[in-house]
């Protein structure tokens, strides 16, 4: 059981750790807004990120099958989606979002639930899953349901672990930036997010 903990939280932090769209997202929500935005943000991706684990580990051969099929067309989706958030965010002014010390109304739900969109927008993270499991013989056919479980619930405490450090770290800047460095981060951020989603574009229309 420590093997496939160990081995869970390590996976959860490699499917976290690398500074994509939802990192950047993260950062700028923290630096814009706060702590628990930063990390309701993280959460969103997590949960996604836990939904395609447990689509890795039980329905593994037909959701590579059906994702081989709609390749293009799934690229394509998620790449719009990704320009259309990035375009959001560049054009939004850090003095109309909230402050840490106010609260407004589903902020920290729509904060988690766009990210968590983001996140689910994207399924290659399963062939992610896939080869990670494979590196670390993670889980097999002999693994019982208990210790699936075990796993899963781990590399969901990698990948949590990991938002909640960057959160932290990120808010101990924070207080040295002002209203121009917010909205520099913002348009930097919606470029980087842009950029990402339009190279996407043009890598599924080139495959």
């Amino acid at each position: 059981m420590i093997e496939i903990i160990i081995k869970g939280i390590i996976i959860g932090l490699f499917i976290s750790v690398p500074l994509g769209p939802i990192g950047m997202l993260c950062i700028q929500r923290t630096l814009n807004r706060g702590v628990k935005y930063g990390i309701a943000t993280g959460l969103g991706a997590t949960t996604s990120d836990l939904i395609y684990t447990i689509i890795t580990l039980f329905f593994l051969s037909f959701v590579i099958e059906t994702i081989e099929q709609h390749r293009i067309v799934i690229q394509i989706v998620g790449s719009i989606i990704l320009i259309t958030f990035g375009i959001f965010i560049f054009s939004s002014h850090p003095s109309t979002q909230p402050k840490p010390n106010e609260t407004l109304e589903h902020s920290l739900l729509s904060d988690f639930f766009t990210s968590f969109g983001l996140t689910l927008s994207n399924p290659f993270v399963l062939f992610v899953l896939i080869a990670l499991f494979a590196r670390f013989s993670f889980i097999n056919v002999k693994t019982t349901l208990f210790l699936s479980t075990i796993g899963i619930l781990s590399i969901l405490g990698g990948a949590l672990a990991w938002w909640c450090i960057l959160t932290l770290l990120v808010s101990i800047f924070r207080n040295k930036l002002n209203m121009r460095g917010l909205k520099l981060l913002n348009k930097v951020t919606g470029c980087i997010i842009i950029i990402i989603g339009c190279v996407g574009i043009v890598l599924s229309m080139t495959n």
